[in-house]
C-alpha cells in the first residue's frame, strides 16, 4: 500500500491549486500555454485593470505556477509547471457531463 503524503507536501499542492482558482488566472495560464509573453500582452487580453492583472500574475509566480524574467525593460512571464494544463481538459469533460457543479 502506498504511504500517504506528508502534510507539508499536501499543503504545497493546495497552494498551487488555490493560486489557479480564479478565472483570470486560468486565462493567463491558457495564454502562456502558447508561448511566453510580456506583461503588456497579458494585460491587453485579461479582463481588469493593469494593477489587478499584475496581482494575479504575482499570485501565480509566488505559487510557482509561473516564472518571470526581465528582457530589457519588459517583464516576460512563462509557465513553470505546464503539466498543470493537463488537468483542465479533465475538469472540462466532467463539467460537460454535469459533475462538479453545485
Amino acid at each position: 500500500m502506498k504511504k500517504p503524503e506528508g502534510v507539508p507536501l499536501l499543503g504545497a499542492k493546495a497552494r498551487i491549486f488555490k493560486a489557479m482558482g480564479h478565472p483570470s488566472r486560468l486565462l493567463i495560464m491558457d495564454l502562456l500555454s502558447r508561448r511566453p509573453r510580456c506583461v503588456c500582452e497579458i494585460v491587453g487580453r485579461v479582463p481588469g485593470r493593469q494593477a489587478t492583472v499584475s496581482r494575479h500574475l504575482a499570485v501565480l509566480v509566488r505559487a510557482g505556477v509561473l516564472r518571470r524574467h526581465r528582457d530589457g525593460i519588459r517583464m516576460i512571464y512563462e509557465l513553470a509547471l505546464p503539466c498543470l494544463l493537463e488537468a483542465i481538459p479533465c475538469v472540462t469533460r466532467a463539467l460537460r457531463r454535469g459533475r462538479g457543479r453545485r
